[in-house]
């Protein structure tokens, strides 16, 4: 990898001063699972590193009995799995669907949201929107077996990678950032954003921010699941998950309905129609299975990947039934 500055600061306020005004510049360390990796292969080349363990008020997490509480980036995901408890099932679940111990114990709860996309256009050296030297998209007509069926009427055709994002948006927690302003908080569900350049990112945040933490909300009297359908049981991401938060009333008809796609679009998928279908209704495997296909009405499958249509629906209604259980 090239020659890079390191830096390790104990305070927010100064891993701000050390960040850059534009992306590439600095890069910021947690775990470090996906970053290292991209400097190896000369995809990230950043001037600057800014390790952010030294920090305390990033780490550690509290979750009271009725599921409110706050998730410190730092946090890894074996914390996380650890003191959610019984609270928060959808996330539990996607925490657990991750593995390998080792990425478990390293990585990271700010890292996940903020990893870059898996896919191998990307990673090969094709940019972001993976063009070649005409400026013509990949993707489309090019092998695109993982890629995105929903959001992909270009010019961004990845799936956003979080294993948390699909949940914490069906949870409706909020991202805590920080920048040279100060604190601000983002809808989980407005932080992903599909870049329209090679110079954007995938997230609501500045270059010289970044993420401190997570929000939850209370969940008293709210059930939630989160489901994946993967290639193999080792170590492997996704080919596509649905996280679903649901209340239920005295007659167990559904109140409130949330339903969030993960690794179908370039951002996670908030699927309103589906959940709105669903209100007033008795979860059974009918409704459930109404909901799963009227939330993929929408996808436009490339050469390769329609495949993952089917698999989408199936893991709503699975998560759906889940969650009611």
């Amino acid at each position: 990898m090239n020659q890079f500055e390191y830096a390790s600061p104990t305070t927010k306020e100064q891993v701000v001063a050390l960040l850059g005004a534009t992306w590439g510049e600095v890069e910021v360390l947690a775990g470090g699972t996906d970053l290292l990796s991209l400097m190896k292969d000369y995809v990230a080349t950043p001037k600057r590193v800014v390790n952010l363990k030294g920090i305390k008020e990033l780490s550690g997490m509290r979750v009271a009995r009725d599921g409110s509480g706050r998730i410190g980036a730092l946090v890894t995901l074996d914390q996380l799995i650890e003191g959610l408890g019984k609270a928060h099932p959808a996330l539990s679940q996607a925490a657990s669907g991750v593995t390998s111990p080792q990425i478990r114990n390293m990585g990271t709860v700010g890292g996940d949201l903020c990893q870059r996309p898996r896919c191998w256009y990307y990673r090969a050296g094709f940019g972001l929107l993976a063009r070649n030297e005409a400026g013509q998209a990949l993707v489309p007509n090019g092998d695109n077996r993982y890629h995105a069926i929903l959001g992909n009427d270009g010019p961004s055709y990845f799936v956003n990678p979080s294993s948390f994002a699909p949940a914490l948006i069906a949870l409706q927690a909020k991202i805590q950032i920080f920048g040279p302003k100060g604190a601000r908080e983002v809808a989980a569900g407005e932080f992903f954003v599909r870049p329209a350049t090679e110079k954007d990112r995938e997230y609501a945040l500045q270059p010289n921010e970044i993420v401190t933490g997570v929000t939850l909300p209370r969940a008293v009297g709210q059930q939630s699941a989160t489901y994946e359908v993967r290639q193999r049981e080792a170590l492997d991401w996704p080919l596509a998950t649905a996280s679903v938060a649901l209340r239920l009333d005295g007659a167990r008809k559904v109140s409130e309905a949330r339903i969030v796609l993960g690794h179908v679009a370039p951002i996670p998928w908030i699927a309103a129609a589906a959940a709105a279908s669903l209100i007033g209704k008795p979860l059974t495997e009918e409704t459930a299975a109404a909901a799963g296909k009227l939330a993929v009405a929408g996808a436009n499958a490339l050469s390769h990947n329609g495949y993952k249509i089917q698999l989408a629906s199936v893991a709503v209604k699975r998560a759906l039934l889940q969650a009611a259980a």
